[in-house]
């Protein structure tokens, strides 16, 4: 079996979200990660906006960054499916991304009609796949791609060679998703997989589901999820983007610590999950 390892390691960027794109390039180098991960579009109207669309001095100094690291970039988000989406508008977005070298695109389906939803990411698709992309869609429970489940559905309805799922653990364990769900899909839906940990008691409100996901997520190995179940569940050589988003840690430790404590977590999950082989997945919480 690969040596878990061996498994390129990115920084995703709501681990670091208090940076700007070349300090995220910068920390994940410092760290030794082997990726980063870019947001491109603001996931909320609250969150500062970069401008890396285009030819603008911040695209430029994160090219520079990367090319003085050799960091790569692994993924780019967020593109949002909603019922008022024109696809051709993420253009510019998907041209960046192509521009920064990564190799895939995260995608959220925002809207209720699951037809939709599939033509739409068929469109993306299609102009994402002379640039070397690869949009993905993550499901998450409060979007309306809730479940691995439907997005299954939504990525076969799609029916385009460049496009899978994103498995994120908390949104994975927060759905109500099964290890054998996972272990049932087909291999060629996954390109990388997103890492974290969390308690194992799931919120009952949307409120603290919302709240824990974007701002109090847990280090690998010191939650609840089955972190060793998904893994085992999936091809043993997918890229993992640590998102670990700690709003608390994040004002008392610094960017680099942080990642490099995240890694090393990571590092240890994957040694004790592969080291039991066959005989059984152990347990990751402490």
């Amino acid at each position: 079996m690969k040596q878990p390892n061996a498994r390129a390691i990115s920084l995703s960027a709501l681990t670091v979200l208090e940076l700007t794109p070349p300090q995220m390039v910068e920390c994940a180098a410092q760290a030794g990660y082997d990726c980063v991960g870019l947001r491109l579009l603001p996931a909320t109207d609250q969150e500062v906006r970069h401008e890396i669309i285009g030819d603008t001095p911040f695209r430029r100094e994160t090219l520079a960054r990367l090319r003085d690291t050799g960091i790569k970039v692994l993924d780019v988000e967020i593109l949002r499916l909603k019922p008022e989406t024109n696809v051709t508008d993420y253009e510019p977005v998907l041209e960046s991304a192509a521009e920064l070298g990564a190799s895939y695109v995260l995608v959220a389906g925002n809207d209720p009609d699951e037809a939709r939803t599939a033509d739409r990411l068929a469109q993306l698709c299609d102009l994402a796949k002379p640039l070397g992309l690869s949009p993905s869609l993550e499901p998450m429970p409060w979007t309306n791609a809730k479940d691995i489940t439907q997005g299954a559905r939504i990525v076969k309805a799609a029916a385009r060679s460049n496009t899978g799922l994103i498995i994120d653990p908390i949104h994975f364990d927060r759905a109500g998703s099964s290890i054998e769900e996972l272990g049932a899909l087909p291999r060629e839906y996954f390109g990388y997989l997103q890492f974290c940990d969390a308690p194992a008691a799931r919120p009952t409100d949307l409120e603290t589901l919302l709240f824990q996901a974007r701002c109090e997520r847990m280090i690998p190995g010191e939650g609840g999820l089955d972190l060793a179940g998904i893994l085992r569940a999936l091809p043993d050589h997918l890229p993992l983007s640590i998102e670990v988003p700690m709003e608390q840690w994040a004002k008392s430790t610094p960017a680099v610590q942080r990642a490099r404590r995240l890694r090393e977590a990571t590092l240890d999950v994957l040694a004790r999950t592969y080291a039991a082989g066959s005989t059984g997945a152990p347990d990751t919480r402490q």
